[in-house]
């Protein structure tokens, strides 16, 4: 059954809230950078020229559109009737990462700036930023957490390889919300030069708007994909959510088609105590972090908590307000999924299509047994496949055949 949902919102209002969550909470120092940013994205997303260019760089350097590839022997192992991959792991860098940066950069040399900072977890957001700035000639500087520059060090040499200064956060644990932090620390003392290309849906309005107009290629082009092959659209959109950038870029398109039903996969890590995951709207309750009132993690004192996944890309306590909005409005339903189950998904993919994806991605797989059980039989499934493990292997080697190396 369609979920049922308040009325809905298109955009964000005036000040950059999607009902109760979102807004400007930041020092006064970059109050005048988002103001600018605001009023240049205003301009720069009606502008013919700047679009044009943007779907050249998708299209002739990116290489989209991706694949709506039907996952056959998967959905047979499932018993669900069609289950269809949007191929975002096929973007140049391995992700749909690409896609915002790509957007964002070009956005900075429109506005003439010089330097770009930005966050990664996973590595894929700094690997596309980075390959973004060396395609336009512009500096590039990426943060991020020590233990994540540990498990993904292939994605650490990628950055360094296209030119990027990697920069080393040690505080906190020294993972992607640290890395959010210490990016922002920077752009307070730079604003004047510096553009902070966001990751994710997160942080202060316009960013959650802009980086959802920048991935909704992803659902604009899955929607005509599923109507050409199968004349009805699906039901069910299914896609792991961390901040929650590649979940929004497939849904936003949906929105208003209220039959098709939006599931989020978050981490449920080794536990479901707090500490022990990273499901922020499974487990979260509203509060700021890092610029906007959204859903986060946090102990009863308000402090924001230590998360936990196998995941570096979904290891973050927090989720962009546009997806606090959509389970507030009922709109979409979140979920979790544990280490080990999220590791199972990864290996059904791989034996069933040959295809390996990200342990981000491997979460919104190993959802769909349960989803199964409430199908109807003729169901159709889009599930968003938003990056390829290459990057995960070390991880999924010392997780999966621990004695291989002995």
């Amino acid at each position: 059954m369609p979920v049922k949902t308040k009325k809905s919102q298109r955009v964000p209002d005036a000040s950059g809230y999607f009902g109760p969550f979102g807004g400007q909470f930041v020092p006064e120092t970059v109050m005048g950078a988002l103001e600018e940013l605001c009023t240049v994205y205003a301009k720069l997303r009606k502008d013919p020229e700047f679009k044009k260019e943007f779907r050249e760089l998708l299209e002739g350097y990116a290489g989209r559109p991706t694949m709506l590839y039907p996952a056959k022997r998967l959905s047979k192992a499932l018993g669900i009737h069609q289950i269809y991959l949007k191929r975002e792991d096929l973007l140049h860098t391995g992700a749909h990462k690409i896609n915002n940066a790509l957007g964002q950069v070009l956005l900075a040399k429109r506005m003439g700036k010089k330097r770009i900072i930005a966050e990664t977890g996973a590595g894929q957001h700094g690997v596309a930023t980075a390959t973004a700035c060396a395609l336009m000639g512009i500096d590039c500087e990426v943060f991020m957490g020590v233990e994540d520059m540990e498990r993904q060090r292939l994605n650490v040499v990628r950055m360094q390889l296209m030119g990027a200064k990697v920069v080393p956060v040690t505080s906190g644990t020294q993972t992607l919300k640290d890395a959010c932090s210490e990016a922002i620390r920077d752009w307070v003392t730079h604003v004047e030069h510096t553009h902070y290309c966001i990751g994710s849906v997160v942080g202060p309005h316009p960013y959650p708007m802009m980086v959802r107009d920048f991935q909704a290629v992803i659902g604009q082009e899955a929607r005509k994909q599923i109507i050409k092959e199968t004349g009805r659209l699906p039901h069910a959109l299914v896609a792991c959510v961390g901040g929650g950038s590649n979940a929004m870029g497939l849904f936003y398109p949906f929105q208003e088609d209220k039959a098709v039903e939006l599931y989020g996969v978050e981490a449920g890590g080794v536990g479901m105590s707090l500490g022990k995951h990273s499901a922020t709207l499974v487990k979260g309750r509203p509060g700021v972090l890092h610029g906007a009132y959204s859903t986060l993690l946090q102990d009863e004192q308000g402090q924001v908590a230590v998360t936990e996944s196998v995941s570096a890309g979904l290891d973050y306590p927090g989720v962009g307000p546009e997806h606090a909005y959509y389970q507030w409005t009922q709109r979409a339903q979140y979920v979790s999924v544990s280490d080990k189950q999220a590791l199972k998904g990864c290996q059904l993919l791989c034996e069933t299509e040959g295809i390996l994806p990200a342990l981000e991605s491997s979460h919104a797989i190993a959802f769909l047994p349960k989803l199964a059980e409430k199908l109807p039989k003729k169901a159709i499934v889009i599930l968003n496949l938003s990056g390829r493990g290459d990057k995960d292997v070390t991880t999924l080697a010392n997780e999966l055949y621990p004695d291989a190396s002995k």
